[in-house]
C-alpha cells in the first residue's frame, strides 16, 4: 500500500495551491476497502516534522493554529483521497509536505497497513 501525494510548486504570498493524496495498492495485490484519519505534515528547513491538519473517514478535522481559516482539508472515502486547499499563503509555508494515513484496510486477506507515509511535496512560498 503506497500514498502518492501531488500538487506541490512554488506561488508568491497570498497565492493558493491544492495538494492531493491518493492511496493505492499496486495491481494484482489487492483493493482498498478502508482508509482510517488521514493528514497532512510538512517540514520546513532546519526545523521538525509538524502537523497541518487531519481529518477522519467521518469528516472530522483538526488544524494546526497557523493555518486555521486558511487551510481546508477534505476527504474522498471513495476515492481514498485527501485534499488540502491552501490560501492565503505565506513565505512560513514553505516545506516538504507529507501525507499520512493511521490506517489502511486491503483486501482480500482485510489486512492493515498502519501509519502509511508518502513522500514529499515541496511547496515553496516567496514573498
Amino acid at each position: 500500500v503506497q500514498l502518492q501525494a501531488s500538487g506541490g510548486g512554488s506561488v508568491q504570498a497570498g497565492g493558493s495551491l491544492r495538494l492531493s493524496c491518493v492511496a493505492s495498492v499496486a495491481s494484482g495485490s489487492g483493493y482498498i476497502f478502508s482508509v482510517d484519519s488521514m493528514g497532512w505534515y510538512r517540514q520546513a528547513p532546519g526545523k521538525e516534522r509538524e502537523l497541518v491538519a487531519t481529518i477522519t473517514s467521518g469528516g472530522h478535522t483538526n488544524y494546526e493554529d497557523s493555518v486555521k481559516g486558511r487551510f481546508t482539508i477534505s476527504i474522498d472515502n471513495a476515492k481514498s483521497t485527501v485534499s488540502l486547499q491552501m490560501d492565503s499563503l505565506n513565505p512560513e509555508d514553505t516545506g516538504i509536505y507529507y501525507c499520512n494515513s493511521d490506517r489502511i484496510g486491503v483486501g482480500p486477506k482485510l489486512r492493515y497497513s498502519y501509519d502509511v507515509w508518502g513522500r514529499g511535496t515541496l511547496v515553496t512560498v516567496s514573498s
